[in-house]
């Protein structure tokens, strides 16, 4: 024990960039490390987290960075395991995560390689399969230089715009004996650099045309990573009486404000649209023909565009995630962390000194948010008693039990339901908009593991196509006693391609009645239920008569509550 090898001198650096936990499925490549971990290290900061997917294992990471603002580390198994987690990497660059991955490589010495099954796994720089789409990949090939590289991937992936690192850790390095006493660079003295401040004469600016427009609608994209904007967002909206439209890729905005604008015609009227953190400008502001894919734009001819966020920074030369390009008056560069504030200080100097009315719009604006509520309440309430269950019943009905806690929603949001009835009434309600199928049940895992230790009754709705992906990943709430209660919106299809078939169908004069063929996920229906049992859940269903909903959801969210065991409730949803 008094020998030192390499990969302790590697979790000597991940220890001292404070990750409190890392989450991986077990391999040869870093079976060193592994060791390390456990043992030199204690399993203790980071904490290992076993999983039963690679894909799993970063997703897992992914939620967490978004509940917690802080990056996990994840160690994936040589070529194969990075392979197979590349669509979490994928998604956690999508959605500016900062993962930082590890992976073991090689022996890149050819002469310590085992026979077929080291080269097979092995590839000339590994991080050429993921370098697309991370801020950030090397593949030190020296011990000595781990712990630099280690510490500029850590500090990379926390600068903003976040996003996932990758570091090869050769499998010899890790298992050569250290010669001398190797000590780690300074960390304290290579943390993550300041946030980029905007040019203050642009800022002002911006403020000018904002505070004079007489109908101003605000677009906030992932302003909400940071804390303080959900409170900071509301009081600029009071001030200037601005509508907010919330995109949802962080939680920005306190859903039943009256100023909240979301779902609404306000975005027609307006006359300047700020956008605020925001990628992908049209998404929002569009209109689209499901049929045509035509697109027509909402935003008046004539009114002022403002933006102010990252831009260009950290586009990706591969991937298109930087969506098209809009035409603005005014673009400011800068960390919204850093420019809100200075923002609402301009405005607070321009509003005092006198200017337009501003009580007008944002009555129409309370006027356009409280017609769409009603709207949607009505509907709500008109489909109440349909058989089987309808999602905006499912969403209710978990509401009338949630309510009663102090609640997280985890990624998804039952097709929106939950945001037109639930009352997103602070900052860390929600991390944030699902992104793609195979990725909702990881991403809440990690977000129940940041919330773990808060008390907090975590709540994920969960599509029955996205658990079919990954059913294995609920061993893990199970076995690291992560707390959750996942209600399934289980509505048994891949509905959303279900649909773009009846338009196909429609648009082509093929038959309605084929268009379930390829989809519908029945004949058998899973139950999902007896999974959950048999990975150690607390489990009731499958239920399709609405009057039982809400005495399930009660019972499986009291088990979470006072044992602390994840529990799952299996809902048989309408298809729309």
């Amino acid at each position: 024990m008094d020998r030192r090898y390499g990969s302790d001198l590697m979790v000597d650096a991940i220890k001292a960039c404070g990750f409190r936990y890392v989450a991986l499925n077990p391999g040869s490549s870093f079976r060193g490390l592994h060791d390390s971990l456990v043992n030199y290290g204690g399993n203790v900061d980071p904490e290992m987290i076993l999983v039963p997917h690679e894909k799993i294992a970063v997703g897992l990471a992914h939620g967490y960075a978004k509940a917690s603002g802080e990056p996990m580390a994840v160690v994936l198994h040589d070529l194969v395991g990075l392979l197979q987690g590349t669509m979490g990497i994928y998604y956690a660059y999508i959605d500016r995560a900062p993962v930082v991955v590890l992976g073991g490589a090689g022996p890149m010495d050819q002469d310590r390689r085992r026979p077929n099954i080291d080269w097979i796994h092995s590839a000339n720089v590994q991080g050429s399969a993921v370098r697309d789409y991370t801020k950030f990949d090397d593949q030190p090939f020296s011990v000595r230089a781990v712990p630099e590289v280690i510490a500029r991937a850590n500090r990379i992936a926390r600068e903003h715009p976040a996003g996932p690192v990758y570091v090869a850790l050769d499998a010899g390095l890790q298992e050569d004996e250290l010669e001398g006493d190797e000590q780690l660079p300074d960390f304290s003295r290579l943390g993550v650099p300041s946030p980029i401040a905007p040019e203050p004469s642009a800022l002002r600016r911006l403020a000018e045309a904002l505070t004079e427009a007489e109908r101003p609608v605000l677009v906030a994209g992932y302003a909400g990573r940071d804390p303080a904007a959900f409170d900071l967002l509301v009081e600029l909206a009071e001030l200037v009486g601005i509508g907010v439209v919330d995109t949802e890729w962080r939680h920005n905005f306190p859903n039943r404000h009256p100023l909240n604008v979301t779902g609404t015609d306000a975005l027609d009227e307006a006359d300047c649209v700020l956008f605020l953190d925001v990628k992908d400008f049209g998404k929002p502001t569009q209109r689209l023909d499901k049929v045509t894919r035509r697109i027509t734009s909402r935003i008046a001819e004539g009114a002022t565009v403002l933006d102010l966020g990252f831009n260009d920074l950290g586009i990706s030369a591969w991937s298109h995630d930087f969506a098209q390009v809009h035409e603005t008056d005014i673009q400011v560069t800068a960390d919204t962390a850093v420019a809100l504030p200075q923002l609402l200080d301009l405005c607070r100097e321009l509003v005092a000194s006198g200017g337009r009315d501003r009580g007008a719009w944002a009555r129409r604006c309370t006027e356009l948010h409280d017609a769409t509520w009603r709207g949607w309440q009505e509907q709500a309430d008109a489909d109440r008693d349909l058989r089987p269950v309808a999602t905006s019943r499912l969403a209710s009905d978990v509401w009338e039990v949630i309510r009663h806690h102090d609640w997280v929603l985890t990624a998804g949001t039952a097709n929106d339901w939950a945001k037109r009835l639930w009352d997103f009434d602070r900052g860390y309600r929600h991390p944030g908009r699902s992104l793609g199928t195979a990725t909702q049940i990881s991403i809440s895992l990690g977000v129940a593991l940041a919330h773990r230790d808060h008390g907090r009754l975590v709540v994920d709705l969960q599509p029955d196509g996205d658990l079919m992906f990954d059913p294995g990943a609920l061993w893990v709430a199970a076995a690291h006693r992560i707390p959750m209660l996942a209600v399934m919106y289980n509505n048994r299809a891949y509905y959303n391609d279900w649909e773009h078939q009846e338009r196909m169908a429609r648009q082509r004069g093929t038959p309605m009645e084929r268009a379930a063929i390829g989809m519908e996920i029945d004949g058998p229906a899973p139950d999902f239920a007896q999974v959950a049992r048999g990975f150690g859940w607390y489990a009731e269903g499958p239920i399709d008569d609405p009057e039982e909903v809400q005495d399930a959801v009660r019972r499986a969210a009291d088990i979470v509550a006072s044992t602390g065991q994840p529990a799952l409730v299996d809902v048989v949803c309408q298809y729309r």
